[in-house]
């Protein structure tokens, strides 16, 4: 392997990110390093060269088996799908594409499908085939939303997957969202929407999106609950990471609890631990912290994703180990000081 030096080798790493990761062309990438063309295609061919880029062999089925297994044995999981890398193609169409056939490989007459929303469920819906009919029931995990979050909103992914699949489904007749816990209690109260709540926390399999703070729609979902200035500042003070069906989590994957958490009306995070199959569909570097917090709690037990996240939960996690590890030395070295003292 090449000896480079620290900024050499991080030019060779930016400039491959932003290549075989995000998918920018070459003069893309130029302008952002402030340096040509040719100069790019020079540093990607150093990339390989250094081992900053390894290239493999995907089979037809566009699975990337080697992240598949790493991440199955790193985090414990039943069920994994890694969308193999594709230069300039659309990685979250190309999980929502393995969802699918997971679905199709995994759902047994006589069960209950359990959605949330976001456009990562949204892809999987759109690639959603059965040959044959599927005698199921399909119910949302999450309340409806307002019109500018439903271009991706449960009840309408819920409807269109039962057709797919040739099911049967059941409508959340209640905004996911409200303006005080009060009328969350409410609504939970009325046995229409209690018994459809109480269908999804029964559900066999829940398929489910995973947010990331500051992306995506997070930012809408609290400008819809309508916070005042301390009840945000508030939820920013308890450190959220991430969410899933509106239910956000601290990066220990611990619920945020809160005016957030009271004025939603959703399935519960223990809720979501109880169904027997729960498998989260994420992609992008950017809901790194939020996917590792959701598998380290035990959120969702299987994952679809695409390799650019894969290695990145993966380089994470390695992260995370080796700094609790530091900090378990450091205790035990503060403990024996101690004692030391003490027998002194």
């Amino acid at each position: 392997m090449t000896d480079l030096s620290p900024r050499p080798r991080e030019l060779l790493v930016k400039a491959a990110r932003m290549y075989f990761l995000d998918s920018r062309s070459q003069d893309d990438i130029a302008r952002v390093l402030g340096t040509s063309r040719s100069n790019v295609s020079r540093l990607l061919s150093s990339a390989r060269a250094a081992g900053v880029v390894e290239v493999r062999i995907q089979d037809e089925r566009g699975r990337d088996g080697d992240l598949e297994q790493a991440l199955a044995e790193r985090f414990g999981l039943a069920h994994v799908r890694v969308a193999a890398f594709r230069p300039h193609q659309d990685a979250r169409a190309d999980a929502g594409r393995l969802a699918a056939e997971w679905l199709d490989d995994t759902l047994r007459d006589g069960q209950v499908l359990a959605l949330s929303w976001g456009r990562s469920l949204q892809a999987v819906v759109s690639a959603a085939a059965v040959d044959e009919p599927r005698r199921l029931e399909v119910v949302p995990l999450v309340g409806g939303l307002t019109t500018d979050l439903s271009l991706a909103a449960a009840h309408e992914l819920v409807r269109e997957l039962a057709g797919r699949l040739g099911g049967t489904y059941r409508y959340l007749h209640a905004p996911a969202l409200l303006r005080c816990a009060t009328a969350r209690t409410a609504l939970l109260a009325e046995p229409s929407i209690g018994r459809v709540v109480a269908r999804a926390r029964a559900a066999d399999v829940a398929l489910v999106g995973i947010g990331a703070m500051g992306s995506g729609s997070t930012g809408r979902i609290l400008d819809a609950l309508g916070l005042t200035p301390a009840e945000r500042a508030d939820f920013a003070a308890r450190g959220p990471v991430g969410d899933t069906c509106c239910r956000f989590f601290d990066a220990a994957g611990a619920p945020v609890g809160g005016a957030v958490h009271d004025r939603v009306l959703a399935v519960d995070l223990d809720d979501l631990r109880a169904i027997p199959t729960v498998v989260g569909v994420a992609t992008g570097t950017a809901k790194t912290a939020s996917v590792l917090a959701a598998l380290r709690a035990g959120i969702v037990g299987g994952l679809v994703t695409d390799a650019g996240l894969a290695h990145s939960l993966l380089s994470a996690d390695r992260a995370v180990g080796a700094d609790r590890a530091v900090s378990v030395d450091r205790a035990v070295s503060a403990d024996r000081a101690v004692g030391a003292d003490r027998a002194g």
